[in-house]
């Protein structure tokens, strides 16, 4: 019984009497004397008429919670915390004798507040507590206070007139609440319960994953997901917002995060990762660690599941639609919902035909829109949907990243402690490490997970190709068990198994499904049988079914009444076998533009004979697009056999994507897979937008291709390109720390090139090589950490800190001796004056605690500031001493100088402007006095509203334009600036800009776009 019922465990005719003994009979003022009592003088524990003790109290106290207690029905709480709550409960009852009012005062209070004065004039009494005895002790609280203002109205004759209604509306409301209390319990009481009931329902539902392999000699085929859970790294193309110039620009990177922590950040996720890559099991992580949390509530919901029911289900039928035999509260679903306490974790978004996914993005996004607050989930294939599906929806994207060394050395140790192998541990790790075809197809929990079993089952012997290691891993499943004693006996052989097993996975391949009816299978077996000889006397068509499941290790029942593959990959592999046994090369190259086909197609290829491969190949490369191109290039992988003409023609059309021409080109070819990186040429005879497209290709393929990567980019290490020279710094975080600083950034020509370093790791490899002389270090550095890894702290020119909180003083800097160029992005940073120990030359300034002190650096003649001045004019704030040439003045710099001032330093020659606020007469009076300006830079964003009356400038020669949108009027430009020389624009992302109307604004200026 929950705490609600409390009314009817404590009726009015016990709990009475107990009140009545807290208080005295005879005390002064009953009805002798014209004013009411305080309660100090009331109570029968306290004064000189005390009746009562403490130990008295607490012993009505226990009377109030043993009767609760000894009550018919569900105790209300656990009983080892009787005593705490009988003590909590008499703390309170004592706290009358503390409380500064009268009882005619607590009767107009009311029953409620009254017991909140209780609680807190006596603060802790319900710490330590579960939340049902608190509740209950809350409850107890409010009907004892119910029945002590019962008692002051009863006793005080005085006011008996004033308050005979209050009292009649008190025995009435305390009818009435006996009744309602005892009827209707509480609704987040029946949630609180069932909540306790279905959490640990789904920890123990989803804590059980199968690790492929490890159950061929009589062990459990399912274990603990603490055992085989490994936590994968999740990534995500960070965009590059448009930068002004002095400002710090991120360089082009991925964001890497442990894949369980990317519902930390963001509440809506859209994970991508391919067949066997962790997907399904990191949901399962997801839903046991939120379920025994208790801070959120899991649901896991399959979409081919769902999808087989046809409407897809509303929050109420969560738990019907995915089997779950516990019954909620009716309304609790959409509770925890709209109180966004919900985790909703949809899995398999490509395991349902292209044609519902549309559907199920409409279901999800009301779902999304009608309960916000919540967090969200949504699993797929890389190339199921569009990169932007859920973008709009705000839904952040997350890829999973295959598996590098040190996580497949991870699962190896788990894998064979999991299995009682130890023995053969060591001899796979070395494998791994040397056989390449091997460490190629080792990418995922899945493939890791059979190469493992392979490895034992084998005796340390391993197959060297992707179809060779499919053909094992079915012998090694579909031969893994003897005859279970008990079962009916079914002799099924390995071909007979793999013939039946093949139709079953095409008419899922066919009907674009994972998952499909055991009736529809039974059907599927039926028409197979008569051809089927071995299988055909086994019984009918229901008991070989049942067998397969049973015996092959290949199928499996995820609910009742559906069967599915234990895994994608299987069913495309075996689709693929028998749509080449069945010559359908057509209805291949017919779903080659399905994405959903991609593996089947490759797979078909390694099946089929070496005129079919030709004939197929011929196909796609008939479809002259890209992506079918690349496509056929990775079949090559699994082309053993090939007419040397069909192998020349698919190379030679991949000719004009490889190498690549531009980043974008890079992206496309990089989806092609490992294979890409035998392909990428040298850097000889590429010009350098080709050299940095392979660089950039191999740096993609480095998650999947380590070492093969590593490779290619080590051609590229003496390229003089600044772009490839950044690209190969940039990759740094994709490889091994210190391998990458060996092999590749110790041999990099250091000439305008920043080394940046994000990880202690990064940091400390600094000290193994030659001196860098532009170094960024992002993070939490401390300086003498960064003195600490540098071999020469005098070799260093520029430096930048980033986002680094631990800089807070900037005396310590003064070990850099040939510092020129510093660039300062650290919230407590403080005291500039500390900078003038330094010849600095070029100081960009983006975020620090203050800039006080900025006067003393006589020595800048660069200087970028984007945050607020202090003083009325710009030679309050700025160096009146330093020989300024260029001064960039963004955001909210000028909010209180304005540019009163600037004609102060005669020395400028570059101008850039980028004010929040308009610009005014006084302001560009000013700059009109500056004799040197001939470079001015503007922001777009000061059009047309805030670029204010600019004069006449006859001085300036080169104009610069950045942010622009394509939509600013630049016609005031022409008259007011007629000597430019130069005009360079840069367009914002996405915008695009009539070159041609500028050129004929500036007709004897060379005009240039970004």
């Amino acid at each position: 019984m929950e705490p609600a019922v409390l009314g009817g465990k404590l009726a009015s005719s016990l709990v009475a009497p107990l009140v009545k003994k807290l208080f005295v009979t005879d005390g002064p003022g009953a009805g002798l004397v014209d004013r009411p009592v305080r309660l100090t003088r009331l109570v029968s524990f306290r004064g000189e008429q005390r009746t009562l003790g403490e130990r008295e109290v607490r012993g009505l106290a226990g009377k109030l919670v043993a009767a609760a207690l000894d009550s018919p029905g569900e105790p209300p709480f656990p009983p080892d915390e009787t005593g705490a709550v009988a003590d909590a409960l008499a703390a309170r009852l004592l706290a009358l004798g503390d409380l500064d009012m009268d009882d005619v005062q607590a009767v107009r209070l009311g029953h409620g507040e009254l017991a909140a004065r209780l609680r807190r004039q006596a603060p802790g009494s319900g710490d330590g507590l579960s939340t049902d005895a608190r509740y209950f002790l809350d409850s107890a609280t409010e009907w004892a206070c119910l029945h002590i203002l019962e008692f002051f109205t009863r006793r005080s004759t005085f006011v008996a007139r004033t308050l005979v209604a209050q009292t009649r509306g008190q025995a009435e409301l305390i009818a009435k609440v006996d009744e309602l209390i005892a009827r209707v319990p509480r609704p987040d009481a029946r949630d609180t319960a069932f909540e306790r009931r279905y959490l640990p329902y789904v920890a123990e539902q989803h804590n059980r994953i199968t690790i492929y392999g490890i159950d061929l000699r009589d062990s459990p085929d399912r274990w603990p997901l603490e055992v085989a859970y490994l936590s994968l790294e999740a990534t995500a193309d960070e965009e590059r917002n448009a930068v002004l110039p002095g400002e710090y620009a991120d360089p082009e990177r991925t964001v890497r995060l442990a894949a369980e922590d990317a519902l930390r950040t963001r509440d809506r996720v859209l994970l991508r990762g391919d067949a066997g890559s962790g997907k399904t099991t990191l949901v399962q992580w997801l839903a046991v660690t939120a379920a025994r949390d208790g801070d959120r509530i899991p649901y896991v919901l399959p979409l081919r599941t769902l999808i087989r029911a046809g409407a897809l289900p509303s929050p109420a039928a969560f738990l019907t639609a995915v089997g779950c035999p516990l019954t909620p509260p009716e309304g609790w679903a959409e509770r925890v919902l709209g109180a966004g306490r919900g985790l909703v974790l949809v899995d398999g978004l490509d395991e349902i035909p292209a044609a519902e996914r549309h559907r199920t993005r409409d279901w999800l996004l009301a779902l999304v829109r009608a309960f916000p607050g919540n967090r969200w989930l949504l699993t797929s294939r890389p190339t199921a949907v569009r990169a932007d599906w859920l973008t709009a929806e705000g839904f952040r994207e997350l890829s999973l990243t295959p598996m590098r060394e040190p996580e497949v050395a991870t699962f190896v140790r788990r894998w064979h402690a999991a299995a009682e192998a130890p023995e053969f541990e060591t001899g796979l790790l070395d494998s791994l490490r040397t056989k390449r075809d091997l460490t190629r197809l080792a990418t995922n929990p899945l493939m890791c997970g059979l190469i493992c079993a392979l490895h034992r089952e084998r005796r340390g012997y391993l197959p060297t190709g992707r179809k060779e290691l499919y053909d094992a891993a079915l012998t090694m499943l579909l031969a893994r068990r003897d005859r279970e004693r008990g079962m009916e006996a079914v002799e099924l052989s390995e071909e007979a198994q793999l013939e039946l097993l093949q139709r079953l996975a095409y008419a899922l391949v066919l009907s674009g499904r994972t998952e499909m009816a055991v009736e529809t299978a039974e059907g599927i077996v039926e028409r197979a049988l008569p051809s089927v000889a071995s299988a055909a006397g086994q019984g009918d068509a229901a008991t070989v079914l049942r067998a397969l499941v049973l015996r092959s290790g290949l199928l499996r029942r995820p609910g009742e009444g559906t069967l599915d593959f234990v895994h994608r990959t299987f069913q495309d592999y075996l689709g693929a076998r028998y749509a080449v046994e069945e010559g359908h090369l057509d209805v291949l190259a017919g779903r080659a533009g399905d994405t959903q086909w991609e593996d089947v197609i490759r797979m078909a290829v390694a099946h089929a004979r070496p005129g079919e491969r030709a004939v197929l190949l011929r196909r796609l490369l008939a479809e002259d697009t890209p992506r079918l191109t690349l496509l056929a290039l990775a079949c090559l992988e699994h082309a053993t056999a090939l007419d040397p003409a069909v192998r020349a023609e698919v190379e030679t059309r991949a000719g004009a994507l490889v190498p690549p021409r531009s980043t974008e080109d890079a992206k496309a070819l990089a989806e092609a897979g490992p294979l890409v990186l035998e392909l990428l040429p040298g850097s000889e005879g590429l010009t350098d937008a080709e050299a940095h497209g392979v660089t950039v290709a191999a740096s993609l393929l480095a998650e999947r291709e380590p070492g093969g990567a590593l490779a290619v980019l080590r051609r590229f290490r003496d390229h003089p390109s600044l772009d490839v020279r950044r690209q190969l710094v940039g990759t740094w975080d994709r490889f091994e720390t210190r391998e990458y600083a060996t092999e590749i950034l110790d041999h990099l020509d250091r000439t305008d090139l920043f080394l940046r370093c994000d990880t202690p790791a990064q940091r400390e490899a600094v000290a193994t090589m030659r001196p860098w002389s532009r170094l960024t270090f992002h993070g939490p550095h401390r300086i003498e950490q960064i003195l600490d890894s540098l071999v020469d702290p005098g070799a260093v020119t520029s430096l930048q800190l980033i986002e680094n909180p631990e800089v807070t003083e900037l005396d310590e800097l003064a070990a850099f001796t040939s510092l020129r160029t510093l660039l300062l992005n650290c919230a407590s940073a403080r005291r500039m004056e500390q900078l003038a120990q330094l010849s600095l030359t070029d100081l960009l300034i983006t975020r620090a605690a203050d800039l006080g002190g900025l006067s003393a650096l006589s020595s800048v003649r660069q200087l970028s500031l984007a945050q607020r001045l202090t003083g009325a004019r710009l030679t309050d704030a700025l160096p009146t001493a330093a020989p300024l040439r260029y001064l960039y003045l963004g955001g909210e710099a000028t909010a209180e100088t304005a540019l009163r001032g600037l004609a102060h330093w005669t020395t400028l020659r570059a101008l850039f402007l980028a004010p929040t606020a308009p610009l005014t007469d006084e302001d560009w009076a000013e700059v009109r006095e500056l004799p040197q300006l001939s470079i001015l830079l503007l922001h777009g964003s000061l059009f047309p509203d805030r670029l204010g009356p600019i004069p006449p400038l006859p001085g300036v020669l080169d104009l610069d334009l950045i942010g622009l949108t394509g939509d600013e009027d630049l016609s005031l430009l022409a008259s007011r600036l007629p000597s430019v020389e130069t005009v360079n624009l840069t367009v914002a992302t996405g915008a695009s800009l009539d070159t041609s109307r500028v050129a004929a604004l500036f007709p004897r200026a060379q005009v240039t776009v970004d």
